[in-house]
């Protein structure tokens, strides 16, 4: 540990030791001007702060768990970017944990907040990260939580008298959007690549479908609805199928933009022309989505100001602060590019 101490630092920049400690420890309780000050200081001196001390005077680790499904999926990688950067405004480290939507793994992970290895968990998937049966016992006290994007119904989690937080889009009402655009279009045969029969998401935006269908009163054909993963290989085989069938398609609408990634690339080895041919619709609004041959269609989610308020709510239940808002559901927006058009 090094022999600059905080007595020693306060005495530098002229303020006493309780701001020096705040700007350090509690950063979000001073200006931003405060912590860079105090922070620059620390770096210049070599001012290490001693975290097992603070953790034992506060019982806190100042670490976050984050469970995400996988870590290096495009849309993924935007919102742990927000998510570290608003933790560490706040004096806060995240262990990211890659969990591969396997439950054990997810397990593994709420077991370090559990331990006291961390103060809280945010979790992207449609459970909880504990064992059903602590779950369900009269004894579990559940830690700090947040529940991210895989929202099971818009009461979200109950775990004995503790609702847990959530931040998400509607996606029921993103996917219909995309949908009534190429029905407006003129698009009448439209075929979907759905994001798996577990994942809340993808139900909620065959929600999306099925409601555009039926507010256009165009017949739902359940041959156009294959399931799939958020994933690019999915999207290549899939639309492979989806190229067989008889009656093809004028359009198919993507339940993530990698798996239109993969669309897009299987219709260009398979000769067909985008949109002239078959238009092609995502959602997320990747970096990539701009870039694609042609830009893709798609609705943009606002990954940013996603992993910033999952953030905020949970050091705010860490911190035993009041939560305003413990239902949120941020603003998505329909992106129109050159990959849809009207059939010809």
């Amino acid at each position: 540990m090094s022999d600059i101490g905080i007595k020693d630092l306060a005495k530098h920049l002229g303020i006493s030791t309780a701001s020096v400690s705040r700007a350090l420890n509690r950063p979000g309780r001073v200006s931003e001007a405060m912590r860079e000050r105090v922070q620059t200081a620390a770096d210049k001196l070599g001012y290490r702060t001693n975290m097992l001390g603070s953790s034992l005077r506060t019982s806190r680790t100042r670490n976050i768990v984050a469970i995400i499904p996988d870590l290096s999926d495009t849309f993924n990688s935007g919102v742990i970017r927000s998510m570290e950067a608003t933790a560490a405004k706040a004096g806060y480290s995240i262990l990211f944990g890659d969990s591969q939507g396997i439950r054990d793994r997810e397990m593994q992970y709420g077991n370090l907040v559990q331990h006291k290895q961390a103060d809280g968990v945010i979790f992207f998937s449609a459970r909880p990260p504990f064992e059903d049966s602590l779950l369900e016992s009269d004894s579990f006290r559940p830690p700090p939580m947040v529940n991210s994007c895989e929202v099971v119904s818009s009461d979200g989690f109950l775990i004995q008298d503790h609702r847990i937080p959530y931040v998400t889009i509607d996606n029921i009402l993103a996917a219909e959007e995309v949908v009534t655009h190429l029905i407006e279009l003129g698009h009448k045969r439209i075929a979907i690549i759905t994001g798996g029969s577990t994942s809340p998401s993808s139900q909620q935006r065959l929600k999306g479908y099925q409601k555009a269908h039926k507010k256009a009163e165009l017949a739902l054909d359940k041959e156009l609805i294959f399931e799939g993963q958020y994933t690019l290989d999915a999207g290549e085989s899939l639309t492979r199928e989806i190229l067989q069938l008889k009656d093809r398609p004028t359009a198919i609408f993507c339940m993530c933009d990698e798996s239109a990634l993969g669309c897009l690339h299987t219709l260009r080895q398979q000769g067909f022309n985008v949109p002239d041919d078959i238009a092609v619709a995502g959602f997320d609004d990747i970096r990539f989505a701009n870039y694609t041959d042609p830009p893709l269609t798609t609705v943009a989610q606002p990954v940013t100001e996603l992993g910033k308020r999952c953030i905020e709510i949970l050091i705010k239940l860490i911190e035993k602060k009041p939560v305003e808002e413990t239902q949120v559901i941020l603003p998505h927006k329909l992106i129109v590019r050159g990959s849809t058009k009207k059939p010809v």
